[in-house]
């Protein structure tokens, strides 16, 4: 059994995504950082760090976007979310989701300027192209968590972000996208800052 432990509009919100994507039974437990509950014990006993997403896998807990991504993809490789047999575009796919967690998702916390620096890199890293590495895949799902999470809350202006603006609807297509954003929107978004 999976369960995976979110904050609606979190980084969790890729994770979740992906369980909507390959589309196994899964046990979704929403925690609100205005209240503390990651921080409550029974929570700091399956991930002691009190971040989100948390995926428990038969009672044992997977911890950071990437991995846990990486761990679906694998484990339910029908769904196609990550090419299988083919290990350069496999690392193409890691090198997106180091890219994604080390340059793009912490730069927002740097202020604006470098947020927008780090967004137009991604943003020439897709070019033109449909999904990050080819085919859709994990890639995608955390490049749009990310770009969705900025575009939300900076409002770039309209033309900024080309590329990453047109992957963005291309995800809100999806149904598994749709999904989990009415599954978030319905519990409720409380962002950390």
């Amino acid at each position: 059994m999976l369960t995976l432990y979110c904050a609606p509009g979190s980084s969790s919100m890729a994770p979740h995504i992906a369980l909507h994507e390959i589309g196994v039974p899964f046990d979704l437990r929403p925690l609100s950082f205005a209240r503390r509950q990651n921080r409550e014990p029974d929570y700091l006993a399956v991930n002691p760090e009190g971040k989100v997403p948390t995926l428990v896998i038969d009672g044992r807990p997977l911890t950071e976007v990437a991995a846990i991504l990486f761990y679906l993809a694998r484990r339910h490789p029908r769904a196609g979310l990550l090419p299988v047999g083919d290990l350069e575009a496999e690392a193409r796919a890691v090198s997106w989701m180091s890219f994604l967690a080390a340059t793009v998702h912490p730069a927002r916390r740097q202020g604006l300027a470098q947020a927008r620096i780090a967004y137009g890199l991604a943003d020439r890293r897709l070019g033109d192209a449909d999904w990050a590495i080819g085919p859709y895949s994990i890639a995608d799902i955390h490049l749009f968590r990310l770009f969705w999470r900025f575009r939300n809350s900076l409002q770039p202006a309209a033309g900024e972000f080309p590329n990453l603006s047109r992957h963005h609807d291309r995800m809100l297509a999806r149904n598994a996208v749709r999904k989990t954003l009415e599954v978030e929107a319905a519990i409720g978004y409380e962002l950390p800052a």
